[in-house]
């Protein structure tokens, strides 16, 4: 009888530890307020600036056609938008001294401005090397696709390049397979490059406030880590169906030792 009890007690605490918790599993939860709350979400997004290694794609447009020539690569107009590999072609590798190589130009320090301020730059100076004001200049400058790293407890853990000039965690996440049921959701782990180096960001993406962090955002060059849940590591299931059978295989082969024991 106290046997039956212990194993009874032994069952009972490790059914209740090893379950996911239905909180775990869902984004976005309304933690501090009522359900019927409004939730004023404010984005919070600090401009990307220029690290060595990144690729700009860089298009100059003019009435001047054969000036034009010399700036964008061959065949522009068919220029697939969807290709890594055209990017990396055509595009302007920041290198070890962040500078980039124009035609005409010459070398070009981005390392550390945006886009947007690499943009204004080069307009400035081809207007003051190279066109005139009656040529309607037109400049763009975008990032080369907005890579990232996704590892750990996701679908389809590698490298992925979105298209996009903004993409969220959720974003990123979903589009590397989704968590799986056995990742942490309330610690994904954003590492991020700086000048000085890699910082570790942590993001509890069970809570709707993450949506004003300022890391919602992620960056090109972020590495996401969905760490596991301890319940992976335990092995007796995620789901109450699997802890259940589990613990009724242990309690059975447990049961059987006993009462071979008692016979001896």
């Amino acid at each position: 009888m106290k046997h039956s009890v212990l194993f009874f007690g032994l069952a009972l605490l490790v059914s209740l530890s090893s379950c996911i918790p239905h909180k775990d599993l869902v984004y976005l939860q309304n933690k501090d307020k009522a359900l019927d709350t409004l939730v004023n979400v404010n984005e919070v997004q600090k401009p990307y600036r220029i690290q060595i290694g990144d690729i700009l794609n860089i298009r100059i447009k003019s009435l001047d056609q054969k000036k034009n020539t010399i700036y964008n690569p061959a065949g522009d107009e068919n220029l697939n938008a969807n290709s890594e590999e055209r990017a990396y072609f055509d595009g302007f590798t920041v290198d070890l001294h962040g500078n980039i190589r124009i035609p005409v130009l010459g070398e070009i320090n981005v390392l550390g401005y945006t886009t947007e301020e690499i943009r204004t730059m080069l307009k400035k100076k081809l207007l003051d090397e190279e066109f005139t004001e009656a040529a309607y200049l037109f400049v763009t400058v975008k990032l080369a696709g907005l890579r990232f790293v996704a590892t750990g407890e996701v679908g389809n853990p590698g490298s992925v390049t979105l298209f996009q000039d903004r993409v969220n965690i959720f974003e990123a996440i979903a589009n590397s397979g989704e968590i799986a049921q056995t990742g942490n959701r309330k610690e994904v782990m954003v590492i991020r490059q700086y000048p000085q180096g890699q910082k570790i960001h942590k993001l509890d993406l069970t809570d709707v406030d993450v949506m004003k962090s300022p890391y919602y955002y992620i960056q090109h060059n972020d590495m996401i880590y969905v760490k596991p849940l301890k319940q992976k590591t335990w092995g007796t299931g995620v789901t109450g169906r699997e802890t259940f059978t589990t613990l009724v295989t242990i309690l059975g082969f447990v049961t059987t030792t006993i009462l071979l024991i008692d016979r001896l």
